[in-house]
């Protein structure tokens, strides 16, 4: 709560305020001045203290850049590499408008300030210059936009190669699991529907490729030079499975299926070396604000090499192995409706 030293201070610097416009009103009436007139001296100084303004903003955004430019999360993706120049493309584009457009505008508030010697030309249409700044930024953005569908088109709507790891990633208020395919690569089928008891997911228990599914939580591991293929779904909201080492944030969306694939292209181990960090790790995190607990919505994801990913993955139980009952159930119902 705001004390009642505070309050008093704000209503004394309020009538501080009003007092000193007054001893400027003031001042003005006793040179004979009125208050809307502005003197060659007040045009001046206004002047010279908007360009100084300008050089104190562009100091500071250097200063910036110095200190924050490089503090993106490193990299460790091969489409991260394309993904990292891309933005750092209509970084530097960005920047170059905004600092050209910034320095023009205070320069010409200080060169052309109010000077009563000075004859204005009046310009009513330049048709050169109106093709320029129409053409030279259409020319531009073209070129952006034809670039980041290109990169769209090669990360996102190309299917993953054969040989990827199939790992489906599975969200819930406010949890994640991941599914691996087993031994044929393949995860099976699953709805919403069939969550009951043990069956968290929603596996379809009759489904010949569940049985090997391998089922984790906490953290999931990759291999490194591998291509990943991601099959996301939900289970109540809209989640937004976002990796931001990899490059990667794609929405999981209730009663769809959603895709997304990417190479890892360095360890977890060589990222805690090169960042000289033993803490570091990939994670995978929700970047949708899904409700009370969303910033707790995270899981760990090991990049390693892959012999040792496959140990790691051959000590994993498959899922018939973790919920046994479930499939007897299942072979049971099927026996009896042959019979």
């Amino acid at each position: 709560m705001i004390s009642l030293l505070t309050y008093a201070v704000i209503i004394l610097g309020v009538i501080a305020i009003v007092q000193l416009v007054r001893v400027f009103e003031l001042t003005g009436e006793l040179k004979g001045r009125k208050e809307w007139e502005i003197s060659e001296k007040d045009n001046t100084m206004q002047a010279n203290l908007y360009l100084w303004f300008g050089i104190v903003l562009f100091v500071l955004f250097g200063w910036l850049v110095v200190e924050y430019g490089g503090s993106a999360q490193p990299n460790g993706s091969v489409h991260g590499v394309k993904y990292d120049n891309l933005l750092m493309i209509n970084f530097v584009l960005v920047v170059f408008v905004f600092l050209v457009v910034n320095a023009v505008l205070f320069y010409f508030a200080w060169k052309y300030r109010r000077d009563a010697n000075r004859v204005p030309e009046y310009v009513t249409h330049s048709t050169k210059l109106e093709i320029i700044w129409t053409l030279v930024p259409s020319i531009v953005m073209a070129g952006v936009i034809i670039y980041g569908i290109m990169f769209w088109y090669e990360t996102i709507m190309t299917k993953p190669s054969e040989d990827a790891i199939v790992i489906e990633l599975y969200s819930k208020q406010f949890d994640w699991t991941a599914r691996y395919g087993g031994a044929d690569n393949q995860v099976g089928n699953a709805h919403v529907r069939l969550i009951e008891g043990a069956n968290f997911l929603g596996i379809d228990v009759e489904d010949p490729t569940s049985k090997d599914d391998k089922i984790v939580k906490g953290e999931f591991h990759i291999p490194i030079g591998k291509e990943i293929s991601f099959q996301l779904r939900s289970q109540d909201v809209l989640h937004g499975a976002y990796m931001p080492n990899f490059r990667m944030q794609i929405n999981t969306v209730p009663g769809q299926m959603t895709f997304f694939h990417f190479t890892p292209n360095k360890t977890t181990k060589q990222q805690r070396e090169e960042l000289d960090d033993p803490e570091f790790h990939y994670v995978l995190m929700c970047n949708k604000i899904c409700g009370a607990s969303h910033y707790n919505m995270q899981m760990n994801i090991i990049v390693e090499t892959e012999e040792e990913y496959n140990k790691w993955l051959g000590e994993q139980k498959d899922f018939m192995a973790q919920v046994p009952e479930l499939f007897e159930n299942s072979e049971e119902k099927l026996m009896a409706e042959k019979k």
